[in-house]
């Protein structure tokens, strides 16, 4: 058979495009249900990807899969979160163990290479098909029912399969999106990051070694994240125009970037950077829907916030697991797979609201004044540790303790109405979508 030959595979239930987190999470799941899962993933794996923070739910989920073990070997115990601001000249560290929610105190820092492939050699445990180096060019679902998609391999073979259901886990190269021309960028917030690891930064010592840290600067913030093998994750997300204004070679912009924020230059006093300096762009952005008669998208290839909460990861997860209900409704009671679309929609759109009001007002004056300088007035101060331990898939005390956060936020803007509408103003001028832009 010739290259340009098309290799026809087997017939399967579920197609996965995507071996990430998300991807990996719903084939273990579905594949256990005893359905014939493949699961084709462009790269090989262990790759490199971005995102190296979990959340203390996350660990649930981990348990549910059956790799915690695996996982816990690999990471870097993470009890909070610090945020350090030039503008009150303080930082103040958030303890998991003080949420609302007292049963997970802690999470891990984790290299992304080691994370995935640990989930993904555990859905080929559980009885998945997995084929790595190949990429899913084209998909077709007939009126009759059924999904038809194609490929291409590493040795430029094309590749063909014929499924039940298709679930697109293809994460920030958003498969479905992109060909259904659904997927939107955000009107509220618009970033863009570089990021490099380094050795030799001076971390915290004892329990908070491993607690990821907030840095804010005039241009957006940096994150700095600790991992298990020494290596330290420094990322810089900022206004696009800001990333625009770069006139020369990157790592010299990522380092100028980095000296602009002395509380992170002196961390990074003495450190070396052992990686290339990578930037990308288009980070907040949503597709108008999740799902449809035998398709589903999960994670990022649904929804992209910011990544100041570490969310990225834990929503992929989560998005699996609610999604493997959907994917099952669909190939044995059909007659459910509505209710279960909207229940799954319901959720999912849910949790990323609750994470993306906070995010999208971070870097405001009032938002940095509230976090910098923390009350706890009807356990409000737990309720938001909680939200940020990623307790936002259920419906429980939390909600009206986040709503009294809400209406303290509100109130105190009025507070400073000057300046908060001069921060309003200046939020609009920074998240503007040129027309390139939005081509």
């Amino acid at each position: 058979m010739s290259n340009a030959a098309a290799l026809v595979e087997k017939d399967c239930d579920v197609l996965v495009v995507g071996g990430g987190p998300s991807g990996s999470t719903i084939a273990a799941l579905l594949a256990e249900r005893g359905e014939r899962v493949t699961v084709v993933e462009k790269d090989r794996h262990p790759r490199f990807h971005i995102g190296e923070s979990l959340l203390p739910l996350n660990l649930p989920l981990l348990d549910r899969l059956g790799v915690r073990e695996q996982v816990d070997k690999i990471g870097m115990l993470k009890y909070g979160a610090e945020f350090v601001s030039p503008y009150h000249k303080k930082r103040i560290t958030f303890d998991f163990a003080d949420a609302l929610r007292k049963d997970h105190p802690y999470a891990y820092q984790i290299r992304r290479s080691e994370f995935d492939h640990i989930l993904l050699k555990n859905a080929a445990i559980k009885g998945a098909n997995v084929i790595e180096g190949c990429r899913v060019t084209d998909v077709a679902f007939p009126p009759d029912g059924g999904v038809h998609a194609r490929g291409l391999d590493e040795q430029g073979q094309s590749r063909s399969w014929h499924a039940k259901f298709f679930v697109d886990a293809s994460g920030r190269d958003t498969f479905l999106a992109n060909r259904f021309k659904i997927k939107h960028r955000s009107n509220k917030h618009n970033s863009a990051a570089m990021f490099g690891h380094f050795t030799g930064a001076r971390r915290p010592t004892g329990r908070a070694e491993g607690n990821i840290s907030i840095f804010w600067f005039d241009h957006g913030w940096f994150w700095f994240i600790p991992l298990a093998d020494g290596t330290t994750s420094i990322g810089a997300v900022c206004w696009p125009d800001y990333i625009k204004s770069r006139k020369g070679d990157l790592t010299a912009f990522f380092m100028e970037t980095i000296a602009s924020c002395s509380e992170l230059a002196e961390t990074l006093k003495g450190a070396t950077l052992v990686s290339a300096v990578t930037a990308t762009g288009n980070y907040s952005y949503q597709a108008e829907k999740m799902a449809g008669r035998n398709y589903i998208l999960l994670g990022d290839a649904f929804a992209f916030v910011d990544p100041l909460f570490s969310t990225g990861v834990y929503l992929a997860m989560n998005s699996a697991f609610l999604g493997a209900d959907v994917v099952s409704a669909s190939l044995h009671a059909p007659n459910e797979m509505p209710v279960a679309v909207k229940r799954f929609d319901a959720i999912v759109r849910h949790a990323i609201s609750m994470f993306s009001w906070y995010i999208h007002r971070t870097t405001s004056p009032v938002m940095r004044n509230l976090l910098m300088n923390p009350g706890n007035p009807f356990r409000v101060q737990e309720a938001i540790l909680s939200m940020l331990s990623g307790d936002v898939f259920t419906r429980s005390e939390l909600g009206i303790r986040l709503m009294i956060f809400k209406i303290i936020y509100y109130i105190s803007s009025l507070g400073i109405l000057g300046q908060s509408i001069a921060a309003w103003k200046k939020h609009k001028r920074d998240i503007r979508i040129t027309p390139e832009e939005a081509n």
